[in-house]
């Protein structure tokens, strides 16, 4: 496991294994659809962008949609986690950041105290992170459970 407060030396990229933790969040479909806000969705919540367009995609190419999608939750913790972090914990967070959004996760307590090297209190902010509409959602606690889970593993 990392030192606590161990300056960060290296960037990192989303392991195969945070790729598989997101997709089973996001759910797959071949087809577009209309997500729960009504934008034009595809894959493993792939948001359609204005010129995109899809009849059916397999797996493979909804998996290299989402790998795409997540470059930006990828930057965003490479750019704002200060301490080194191992995989699991980078997976993690990616994650979280990728469900959550950039500017949430950057103004997080979460985010404060991965910087102080509190990876304990670290992983007891995950769980703050569950609700929508003031409401519990019981799908944003699983997913925050394995997420706080995850950053908790050693590799």
């Amino acid at each position: 496991m990392n030192k606590l407060g161990t300056t960060k030396t290296t960037i990192m990229q989303l392991s195969d294994k945070g790729v598989e933790l997101i997709k089973t969040f996001e759910g797959f479909s071949a087809i577009p659809y209309k997500d729960v806000v009504g934008k034009p969705t595809i894959g493993f919540g792939h948001l359609i962008l204005p010129g995109e367009v899809f009849g059916s995609i397999g797996s493979v190419q909804a998996t290299a949609l989402l790998k795409k999608d997540c470059s930006k939750a990828v930057s965003c913790v490479n750019n704002n986690a200060k301490v080194q972090l191992n995989q699991n914990q980078f997976d993690a967070l990616v994650s979280f950041t990728y469900n959550l959004g950039c500017s949430n996760f950057m103004s997080s307590t979460l985010l404060k105290y991965v910087n102080l090297g509190n990876f304990q209190a670290a992983a007891a902010e995950f769980h703050k992170w569950n609700h929508a509409g003031g409401k519990v959602v019981a799908g944003l606690t699983n997913r925050r459970n394995l997420e706080a889970q995850l950053f908790m593993e050693e590799i």
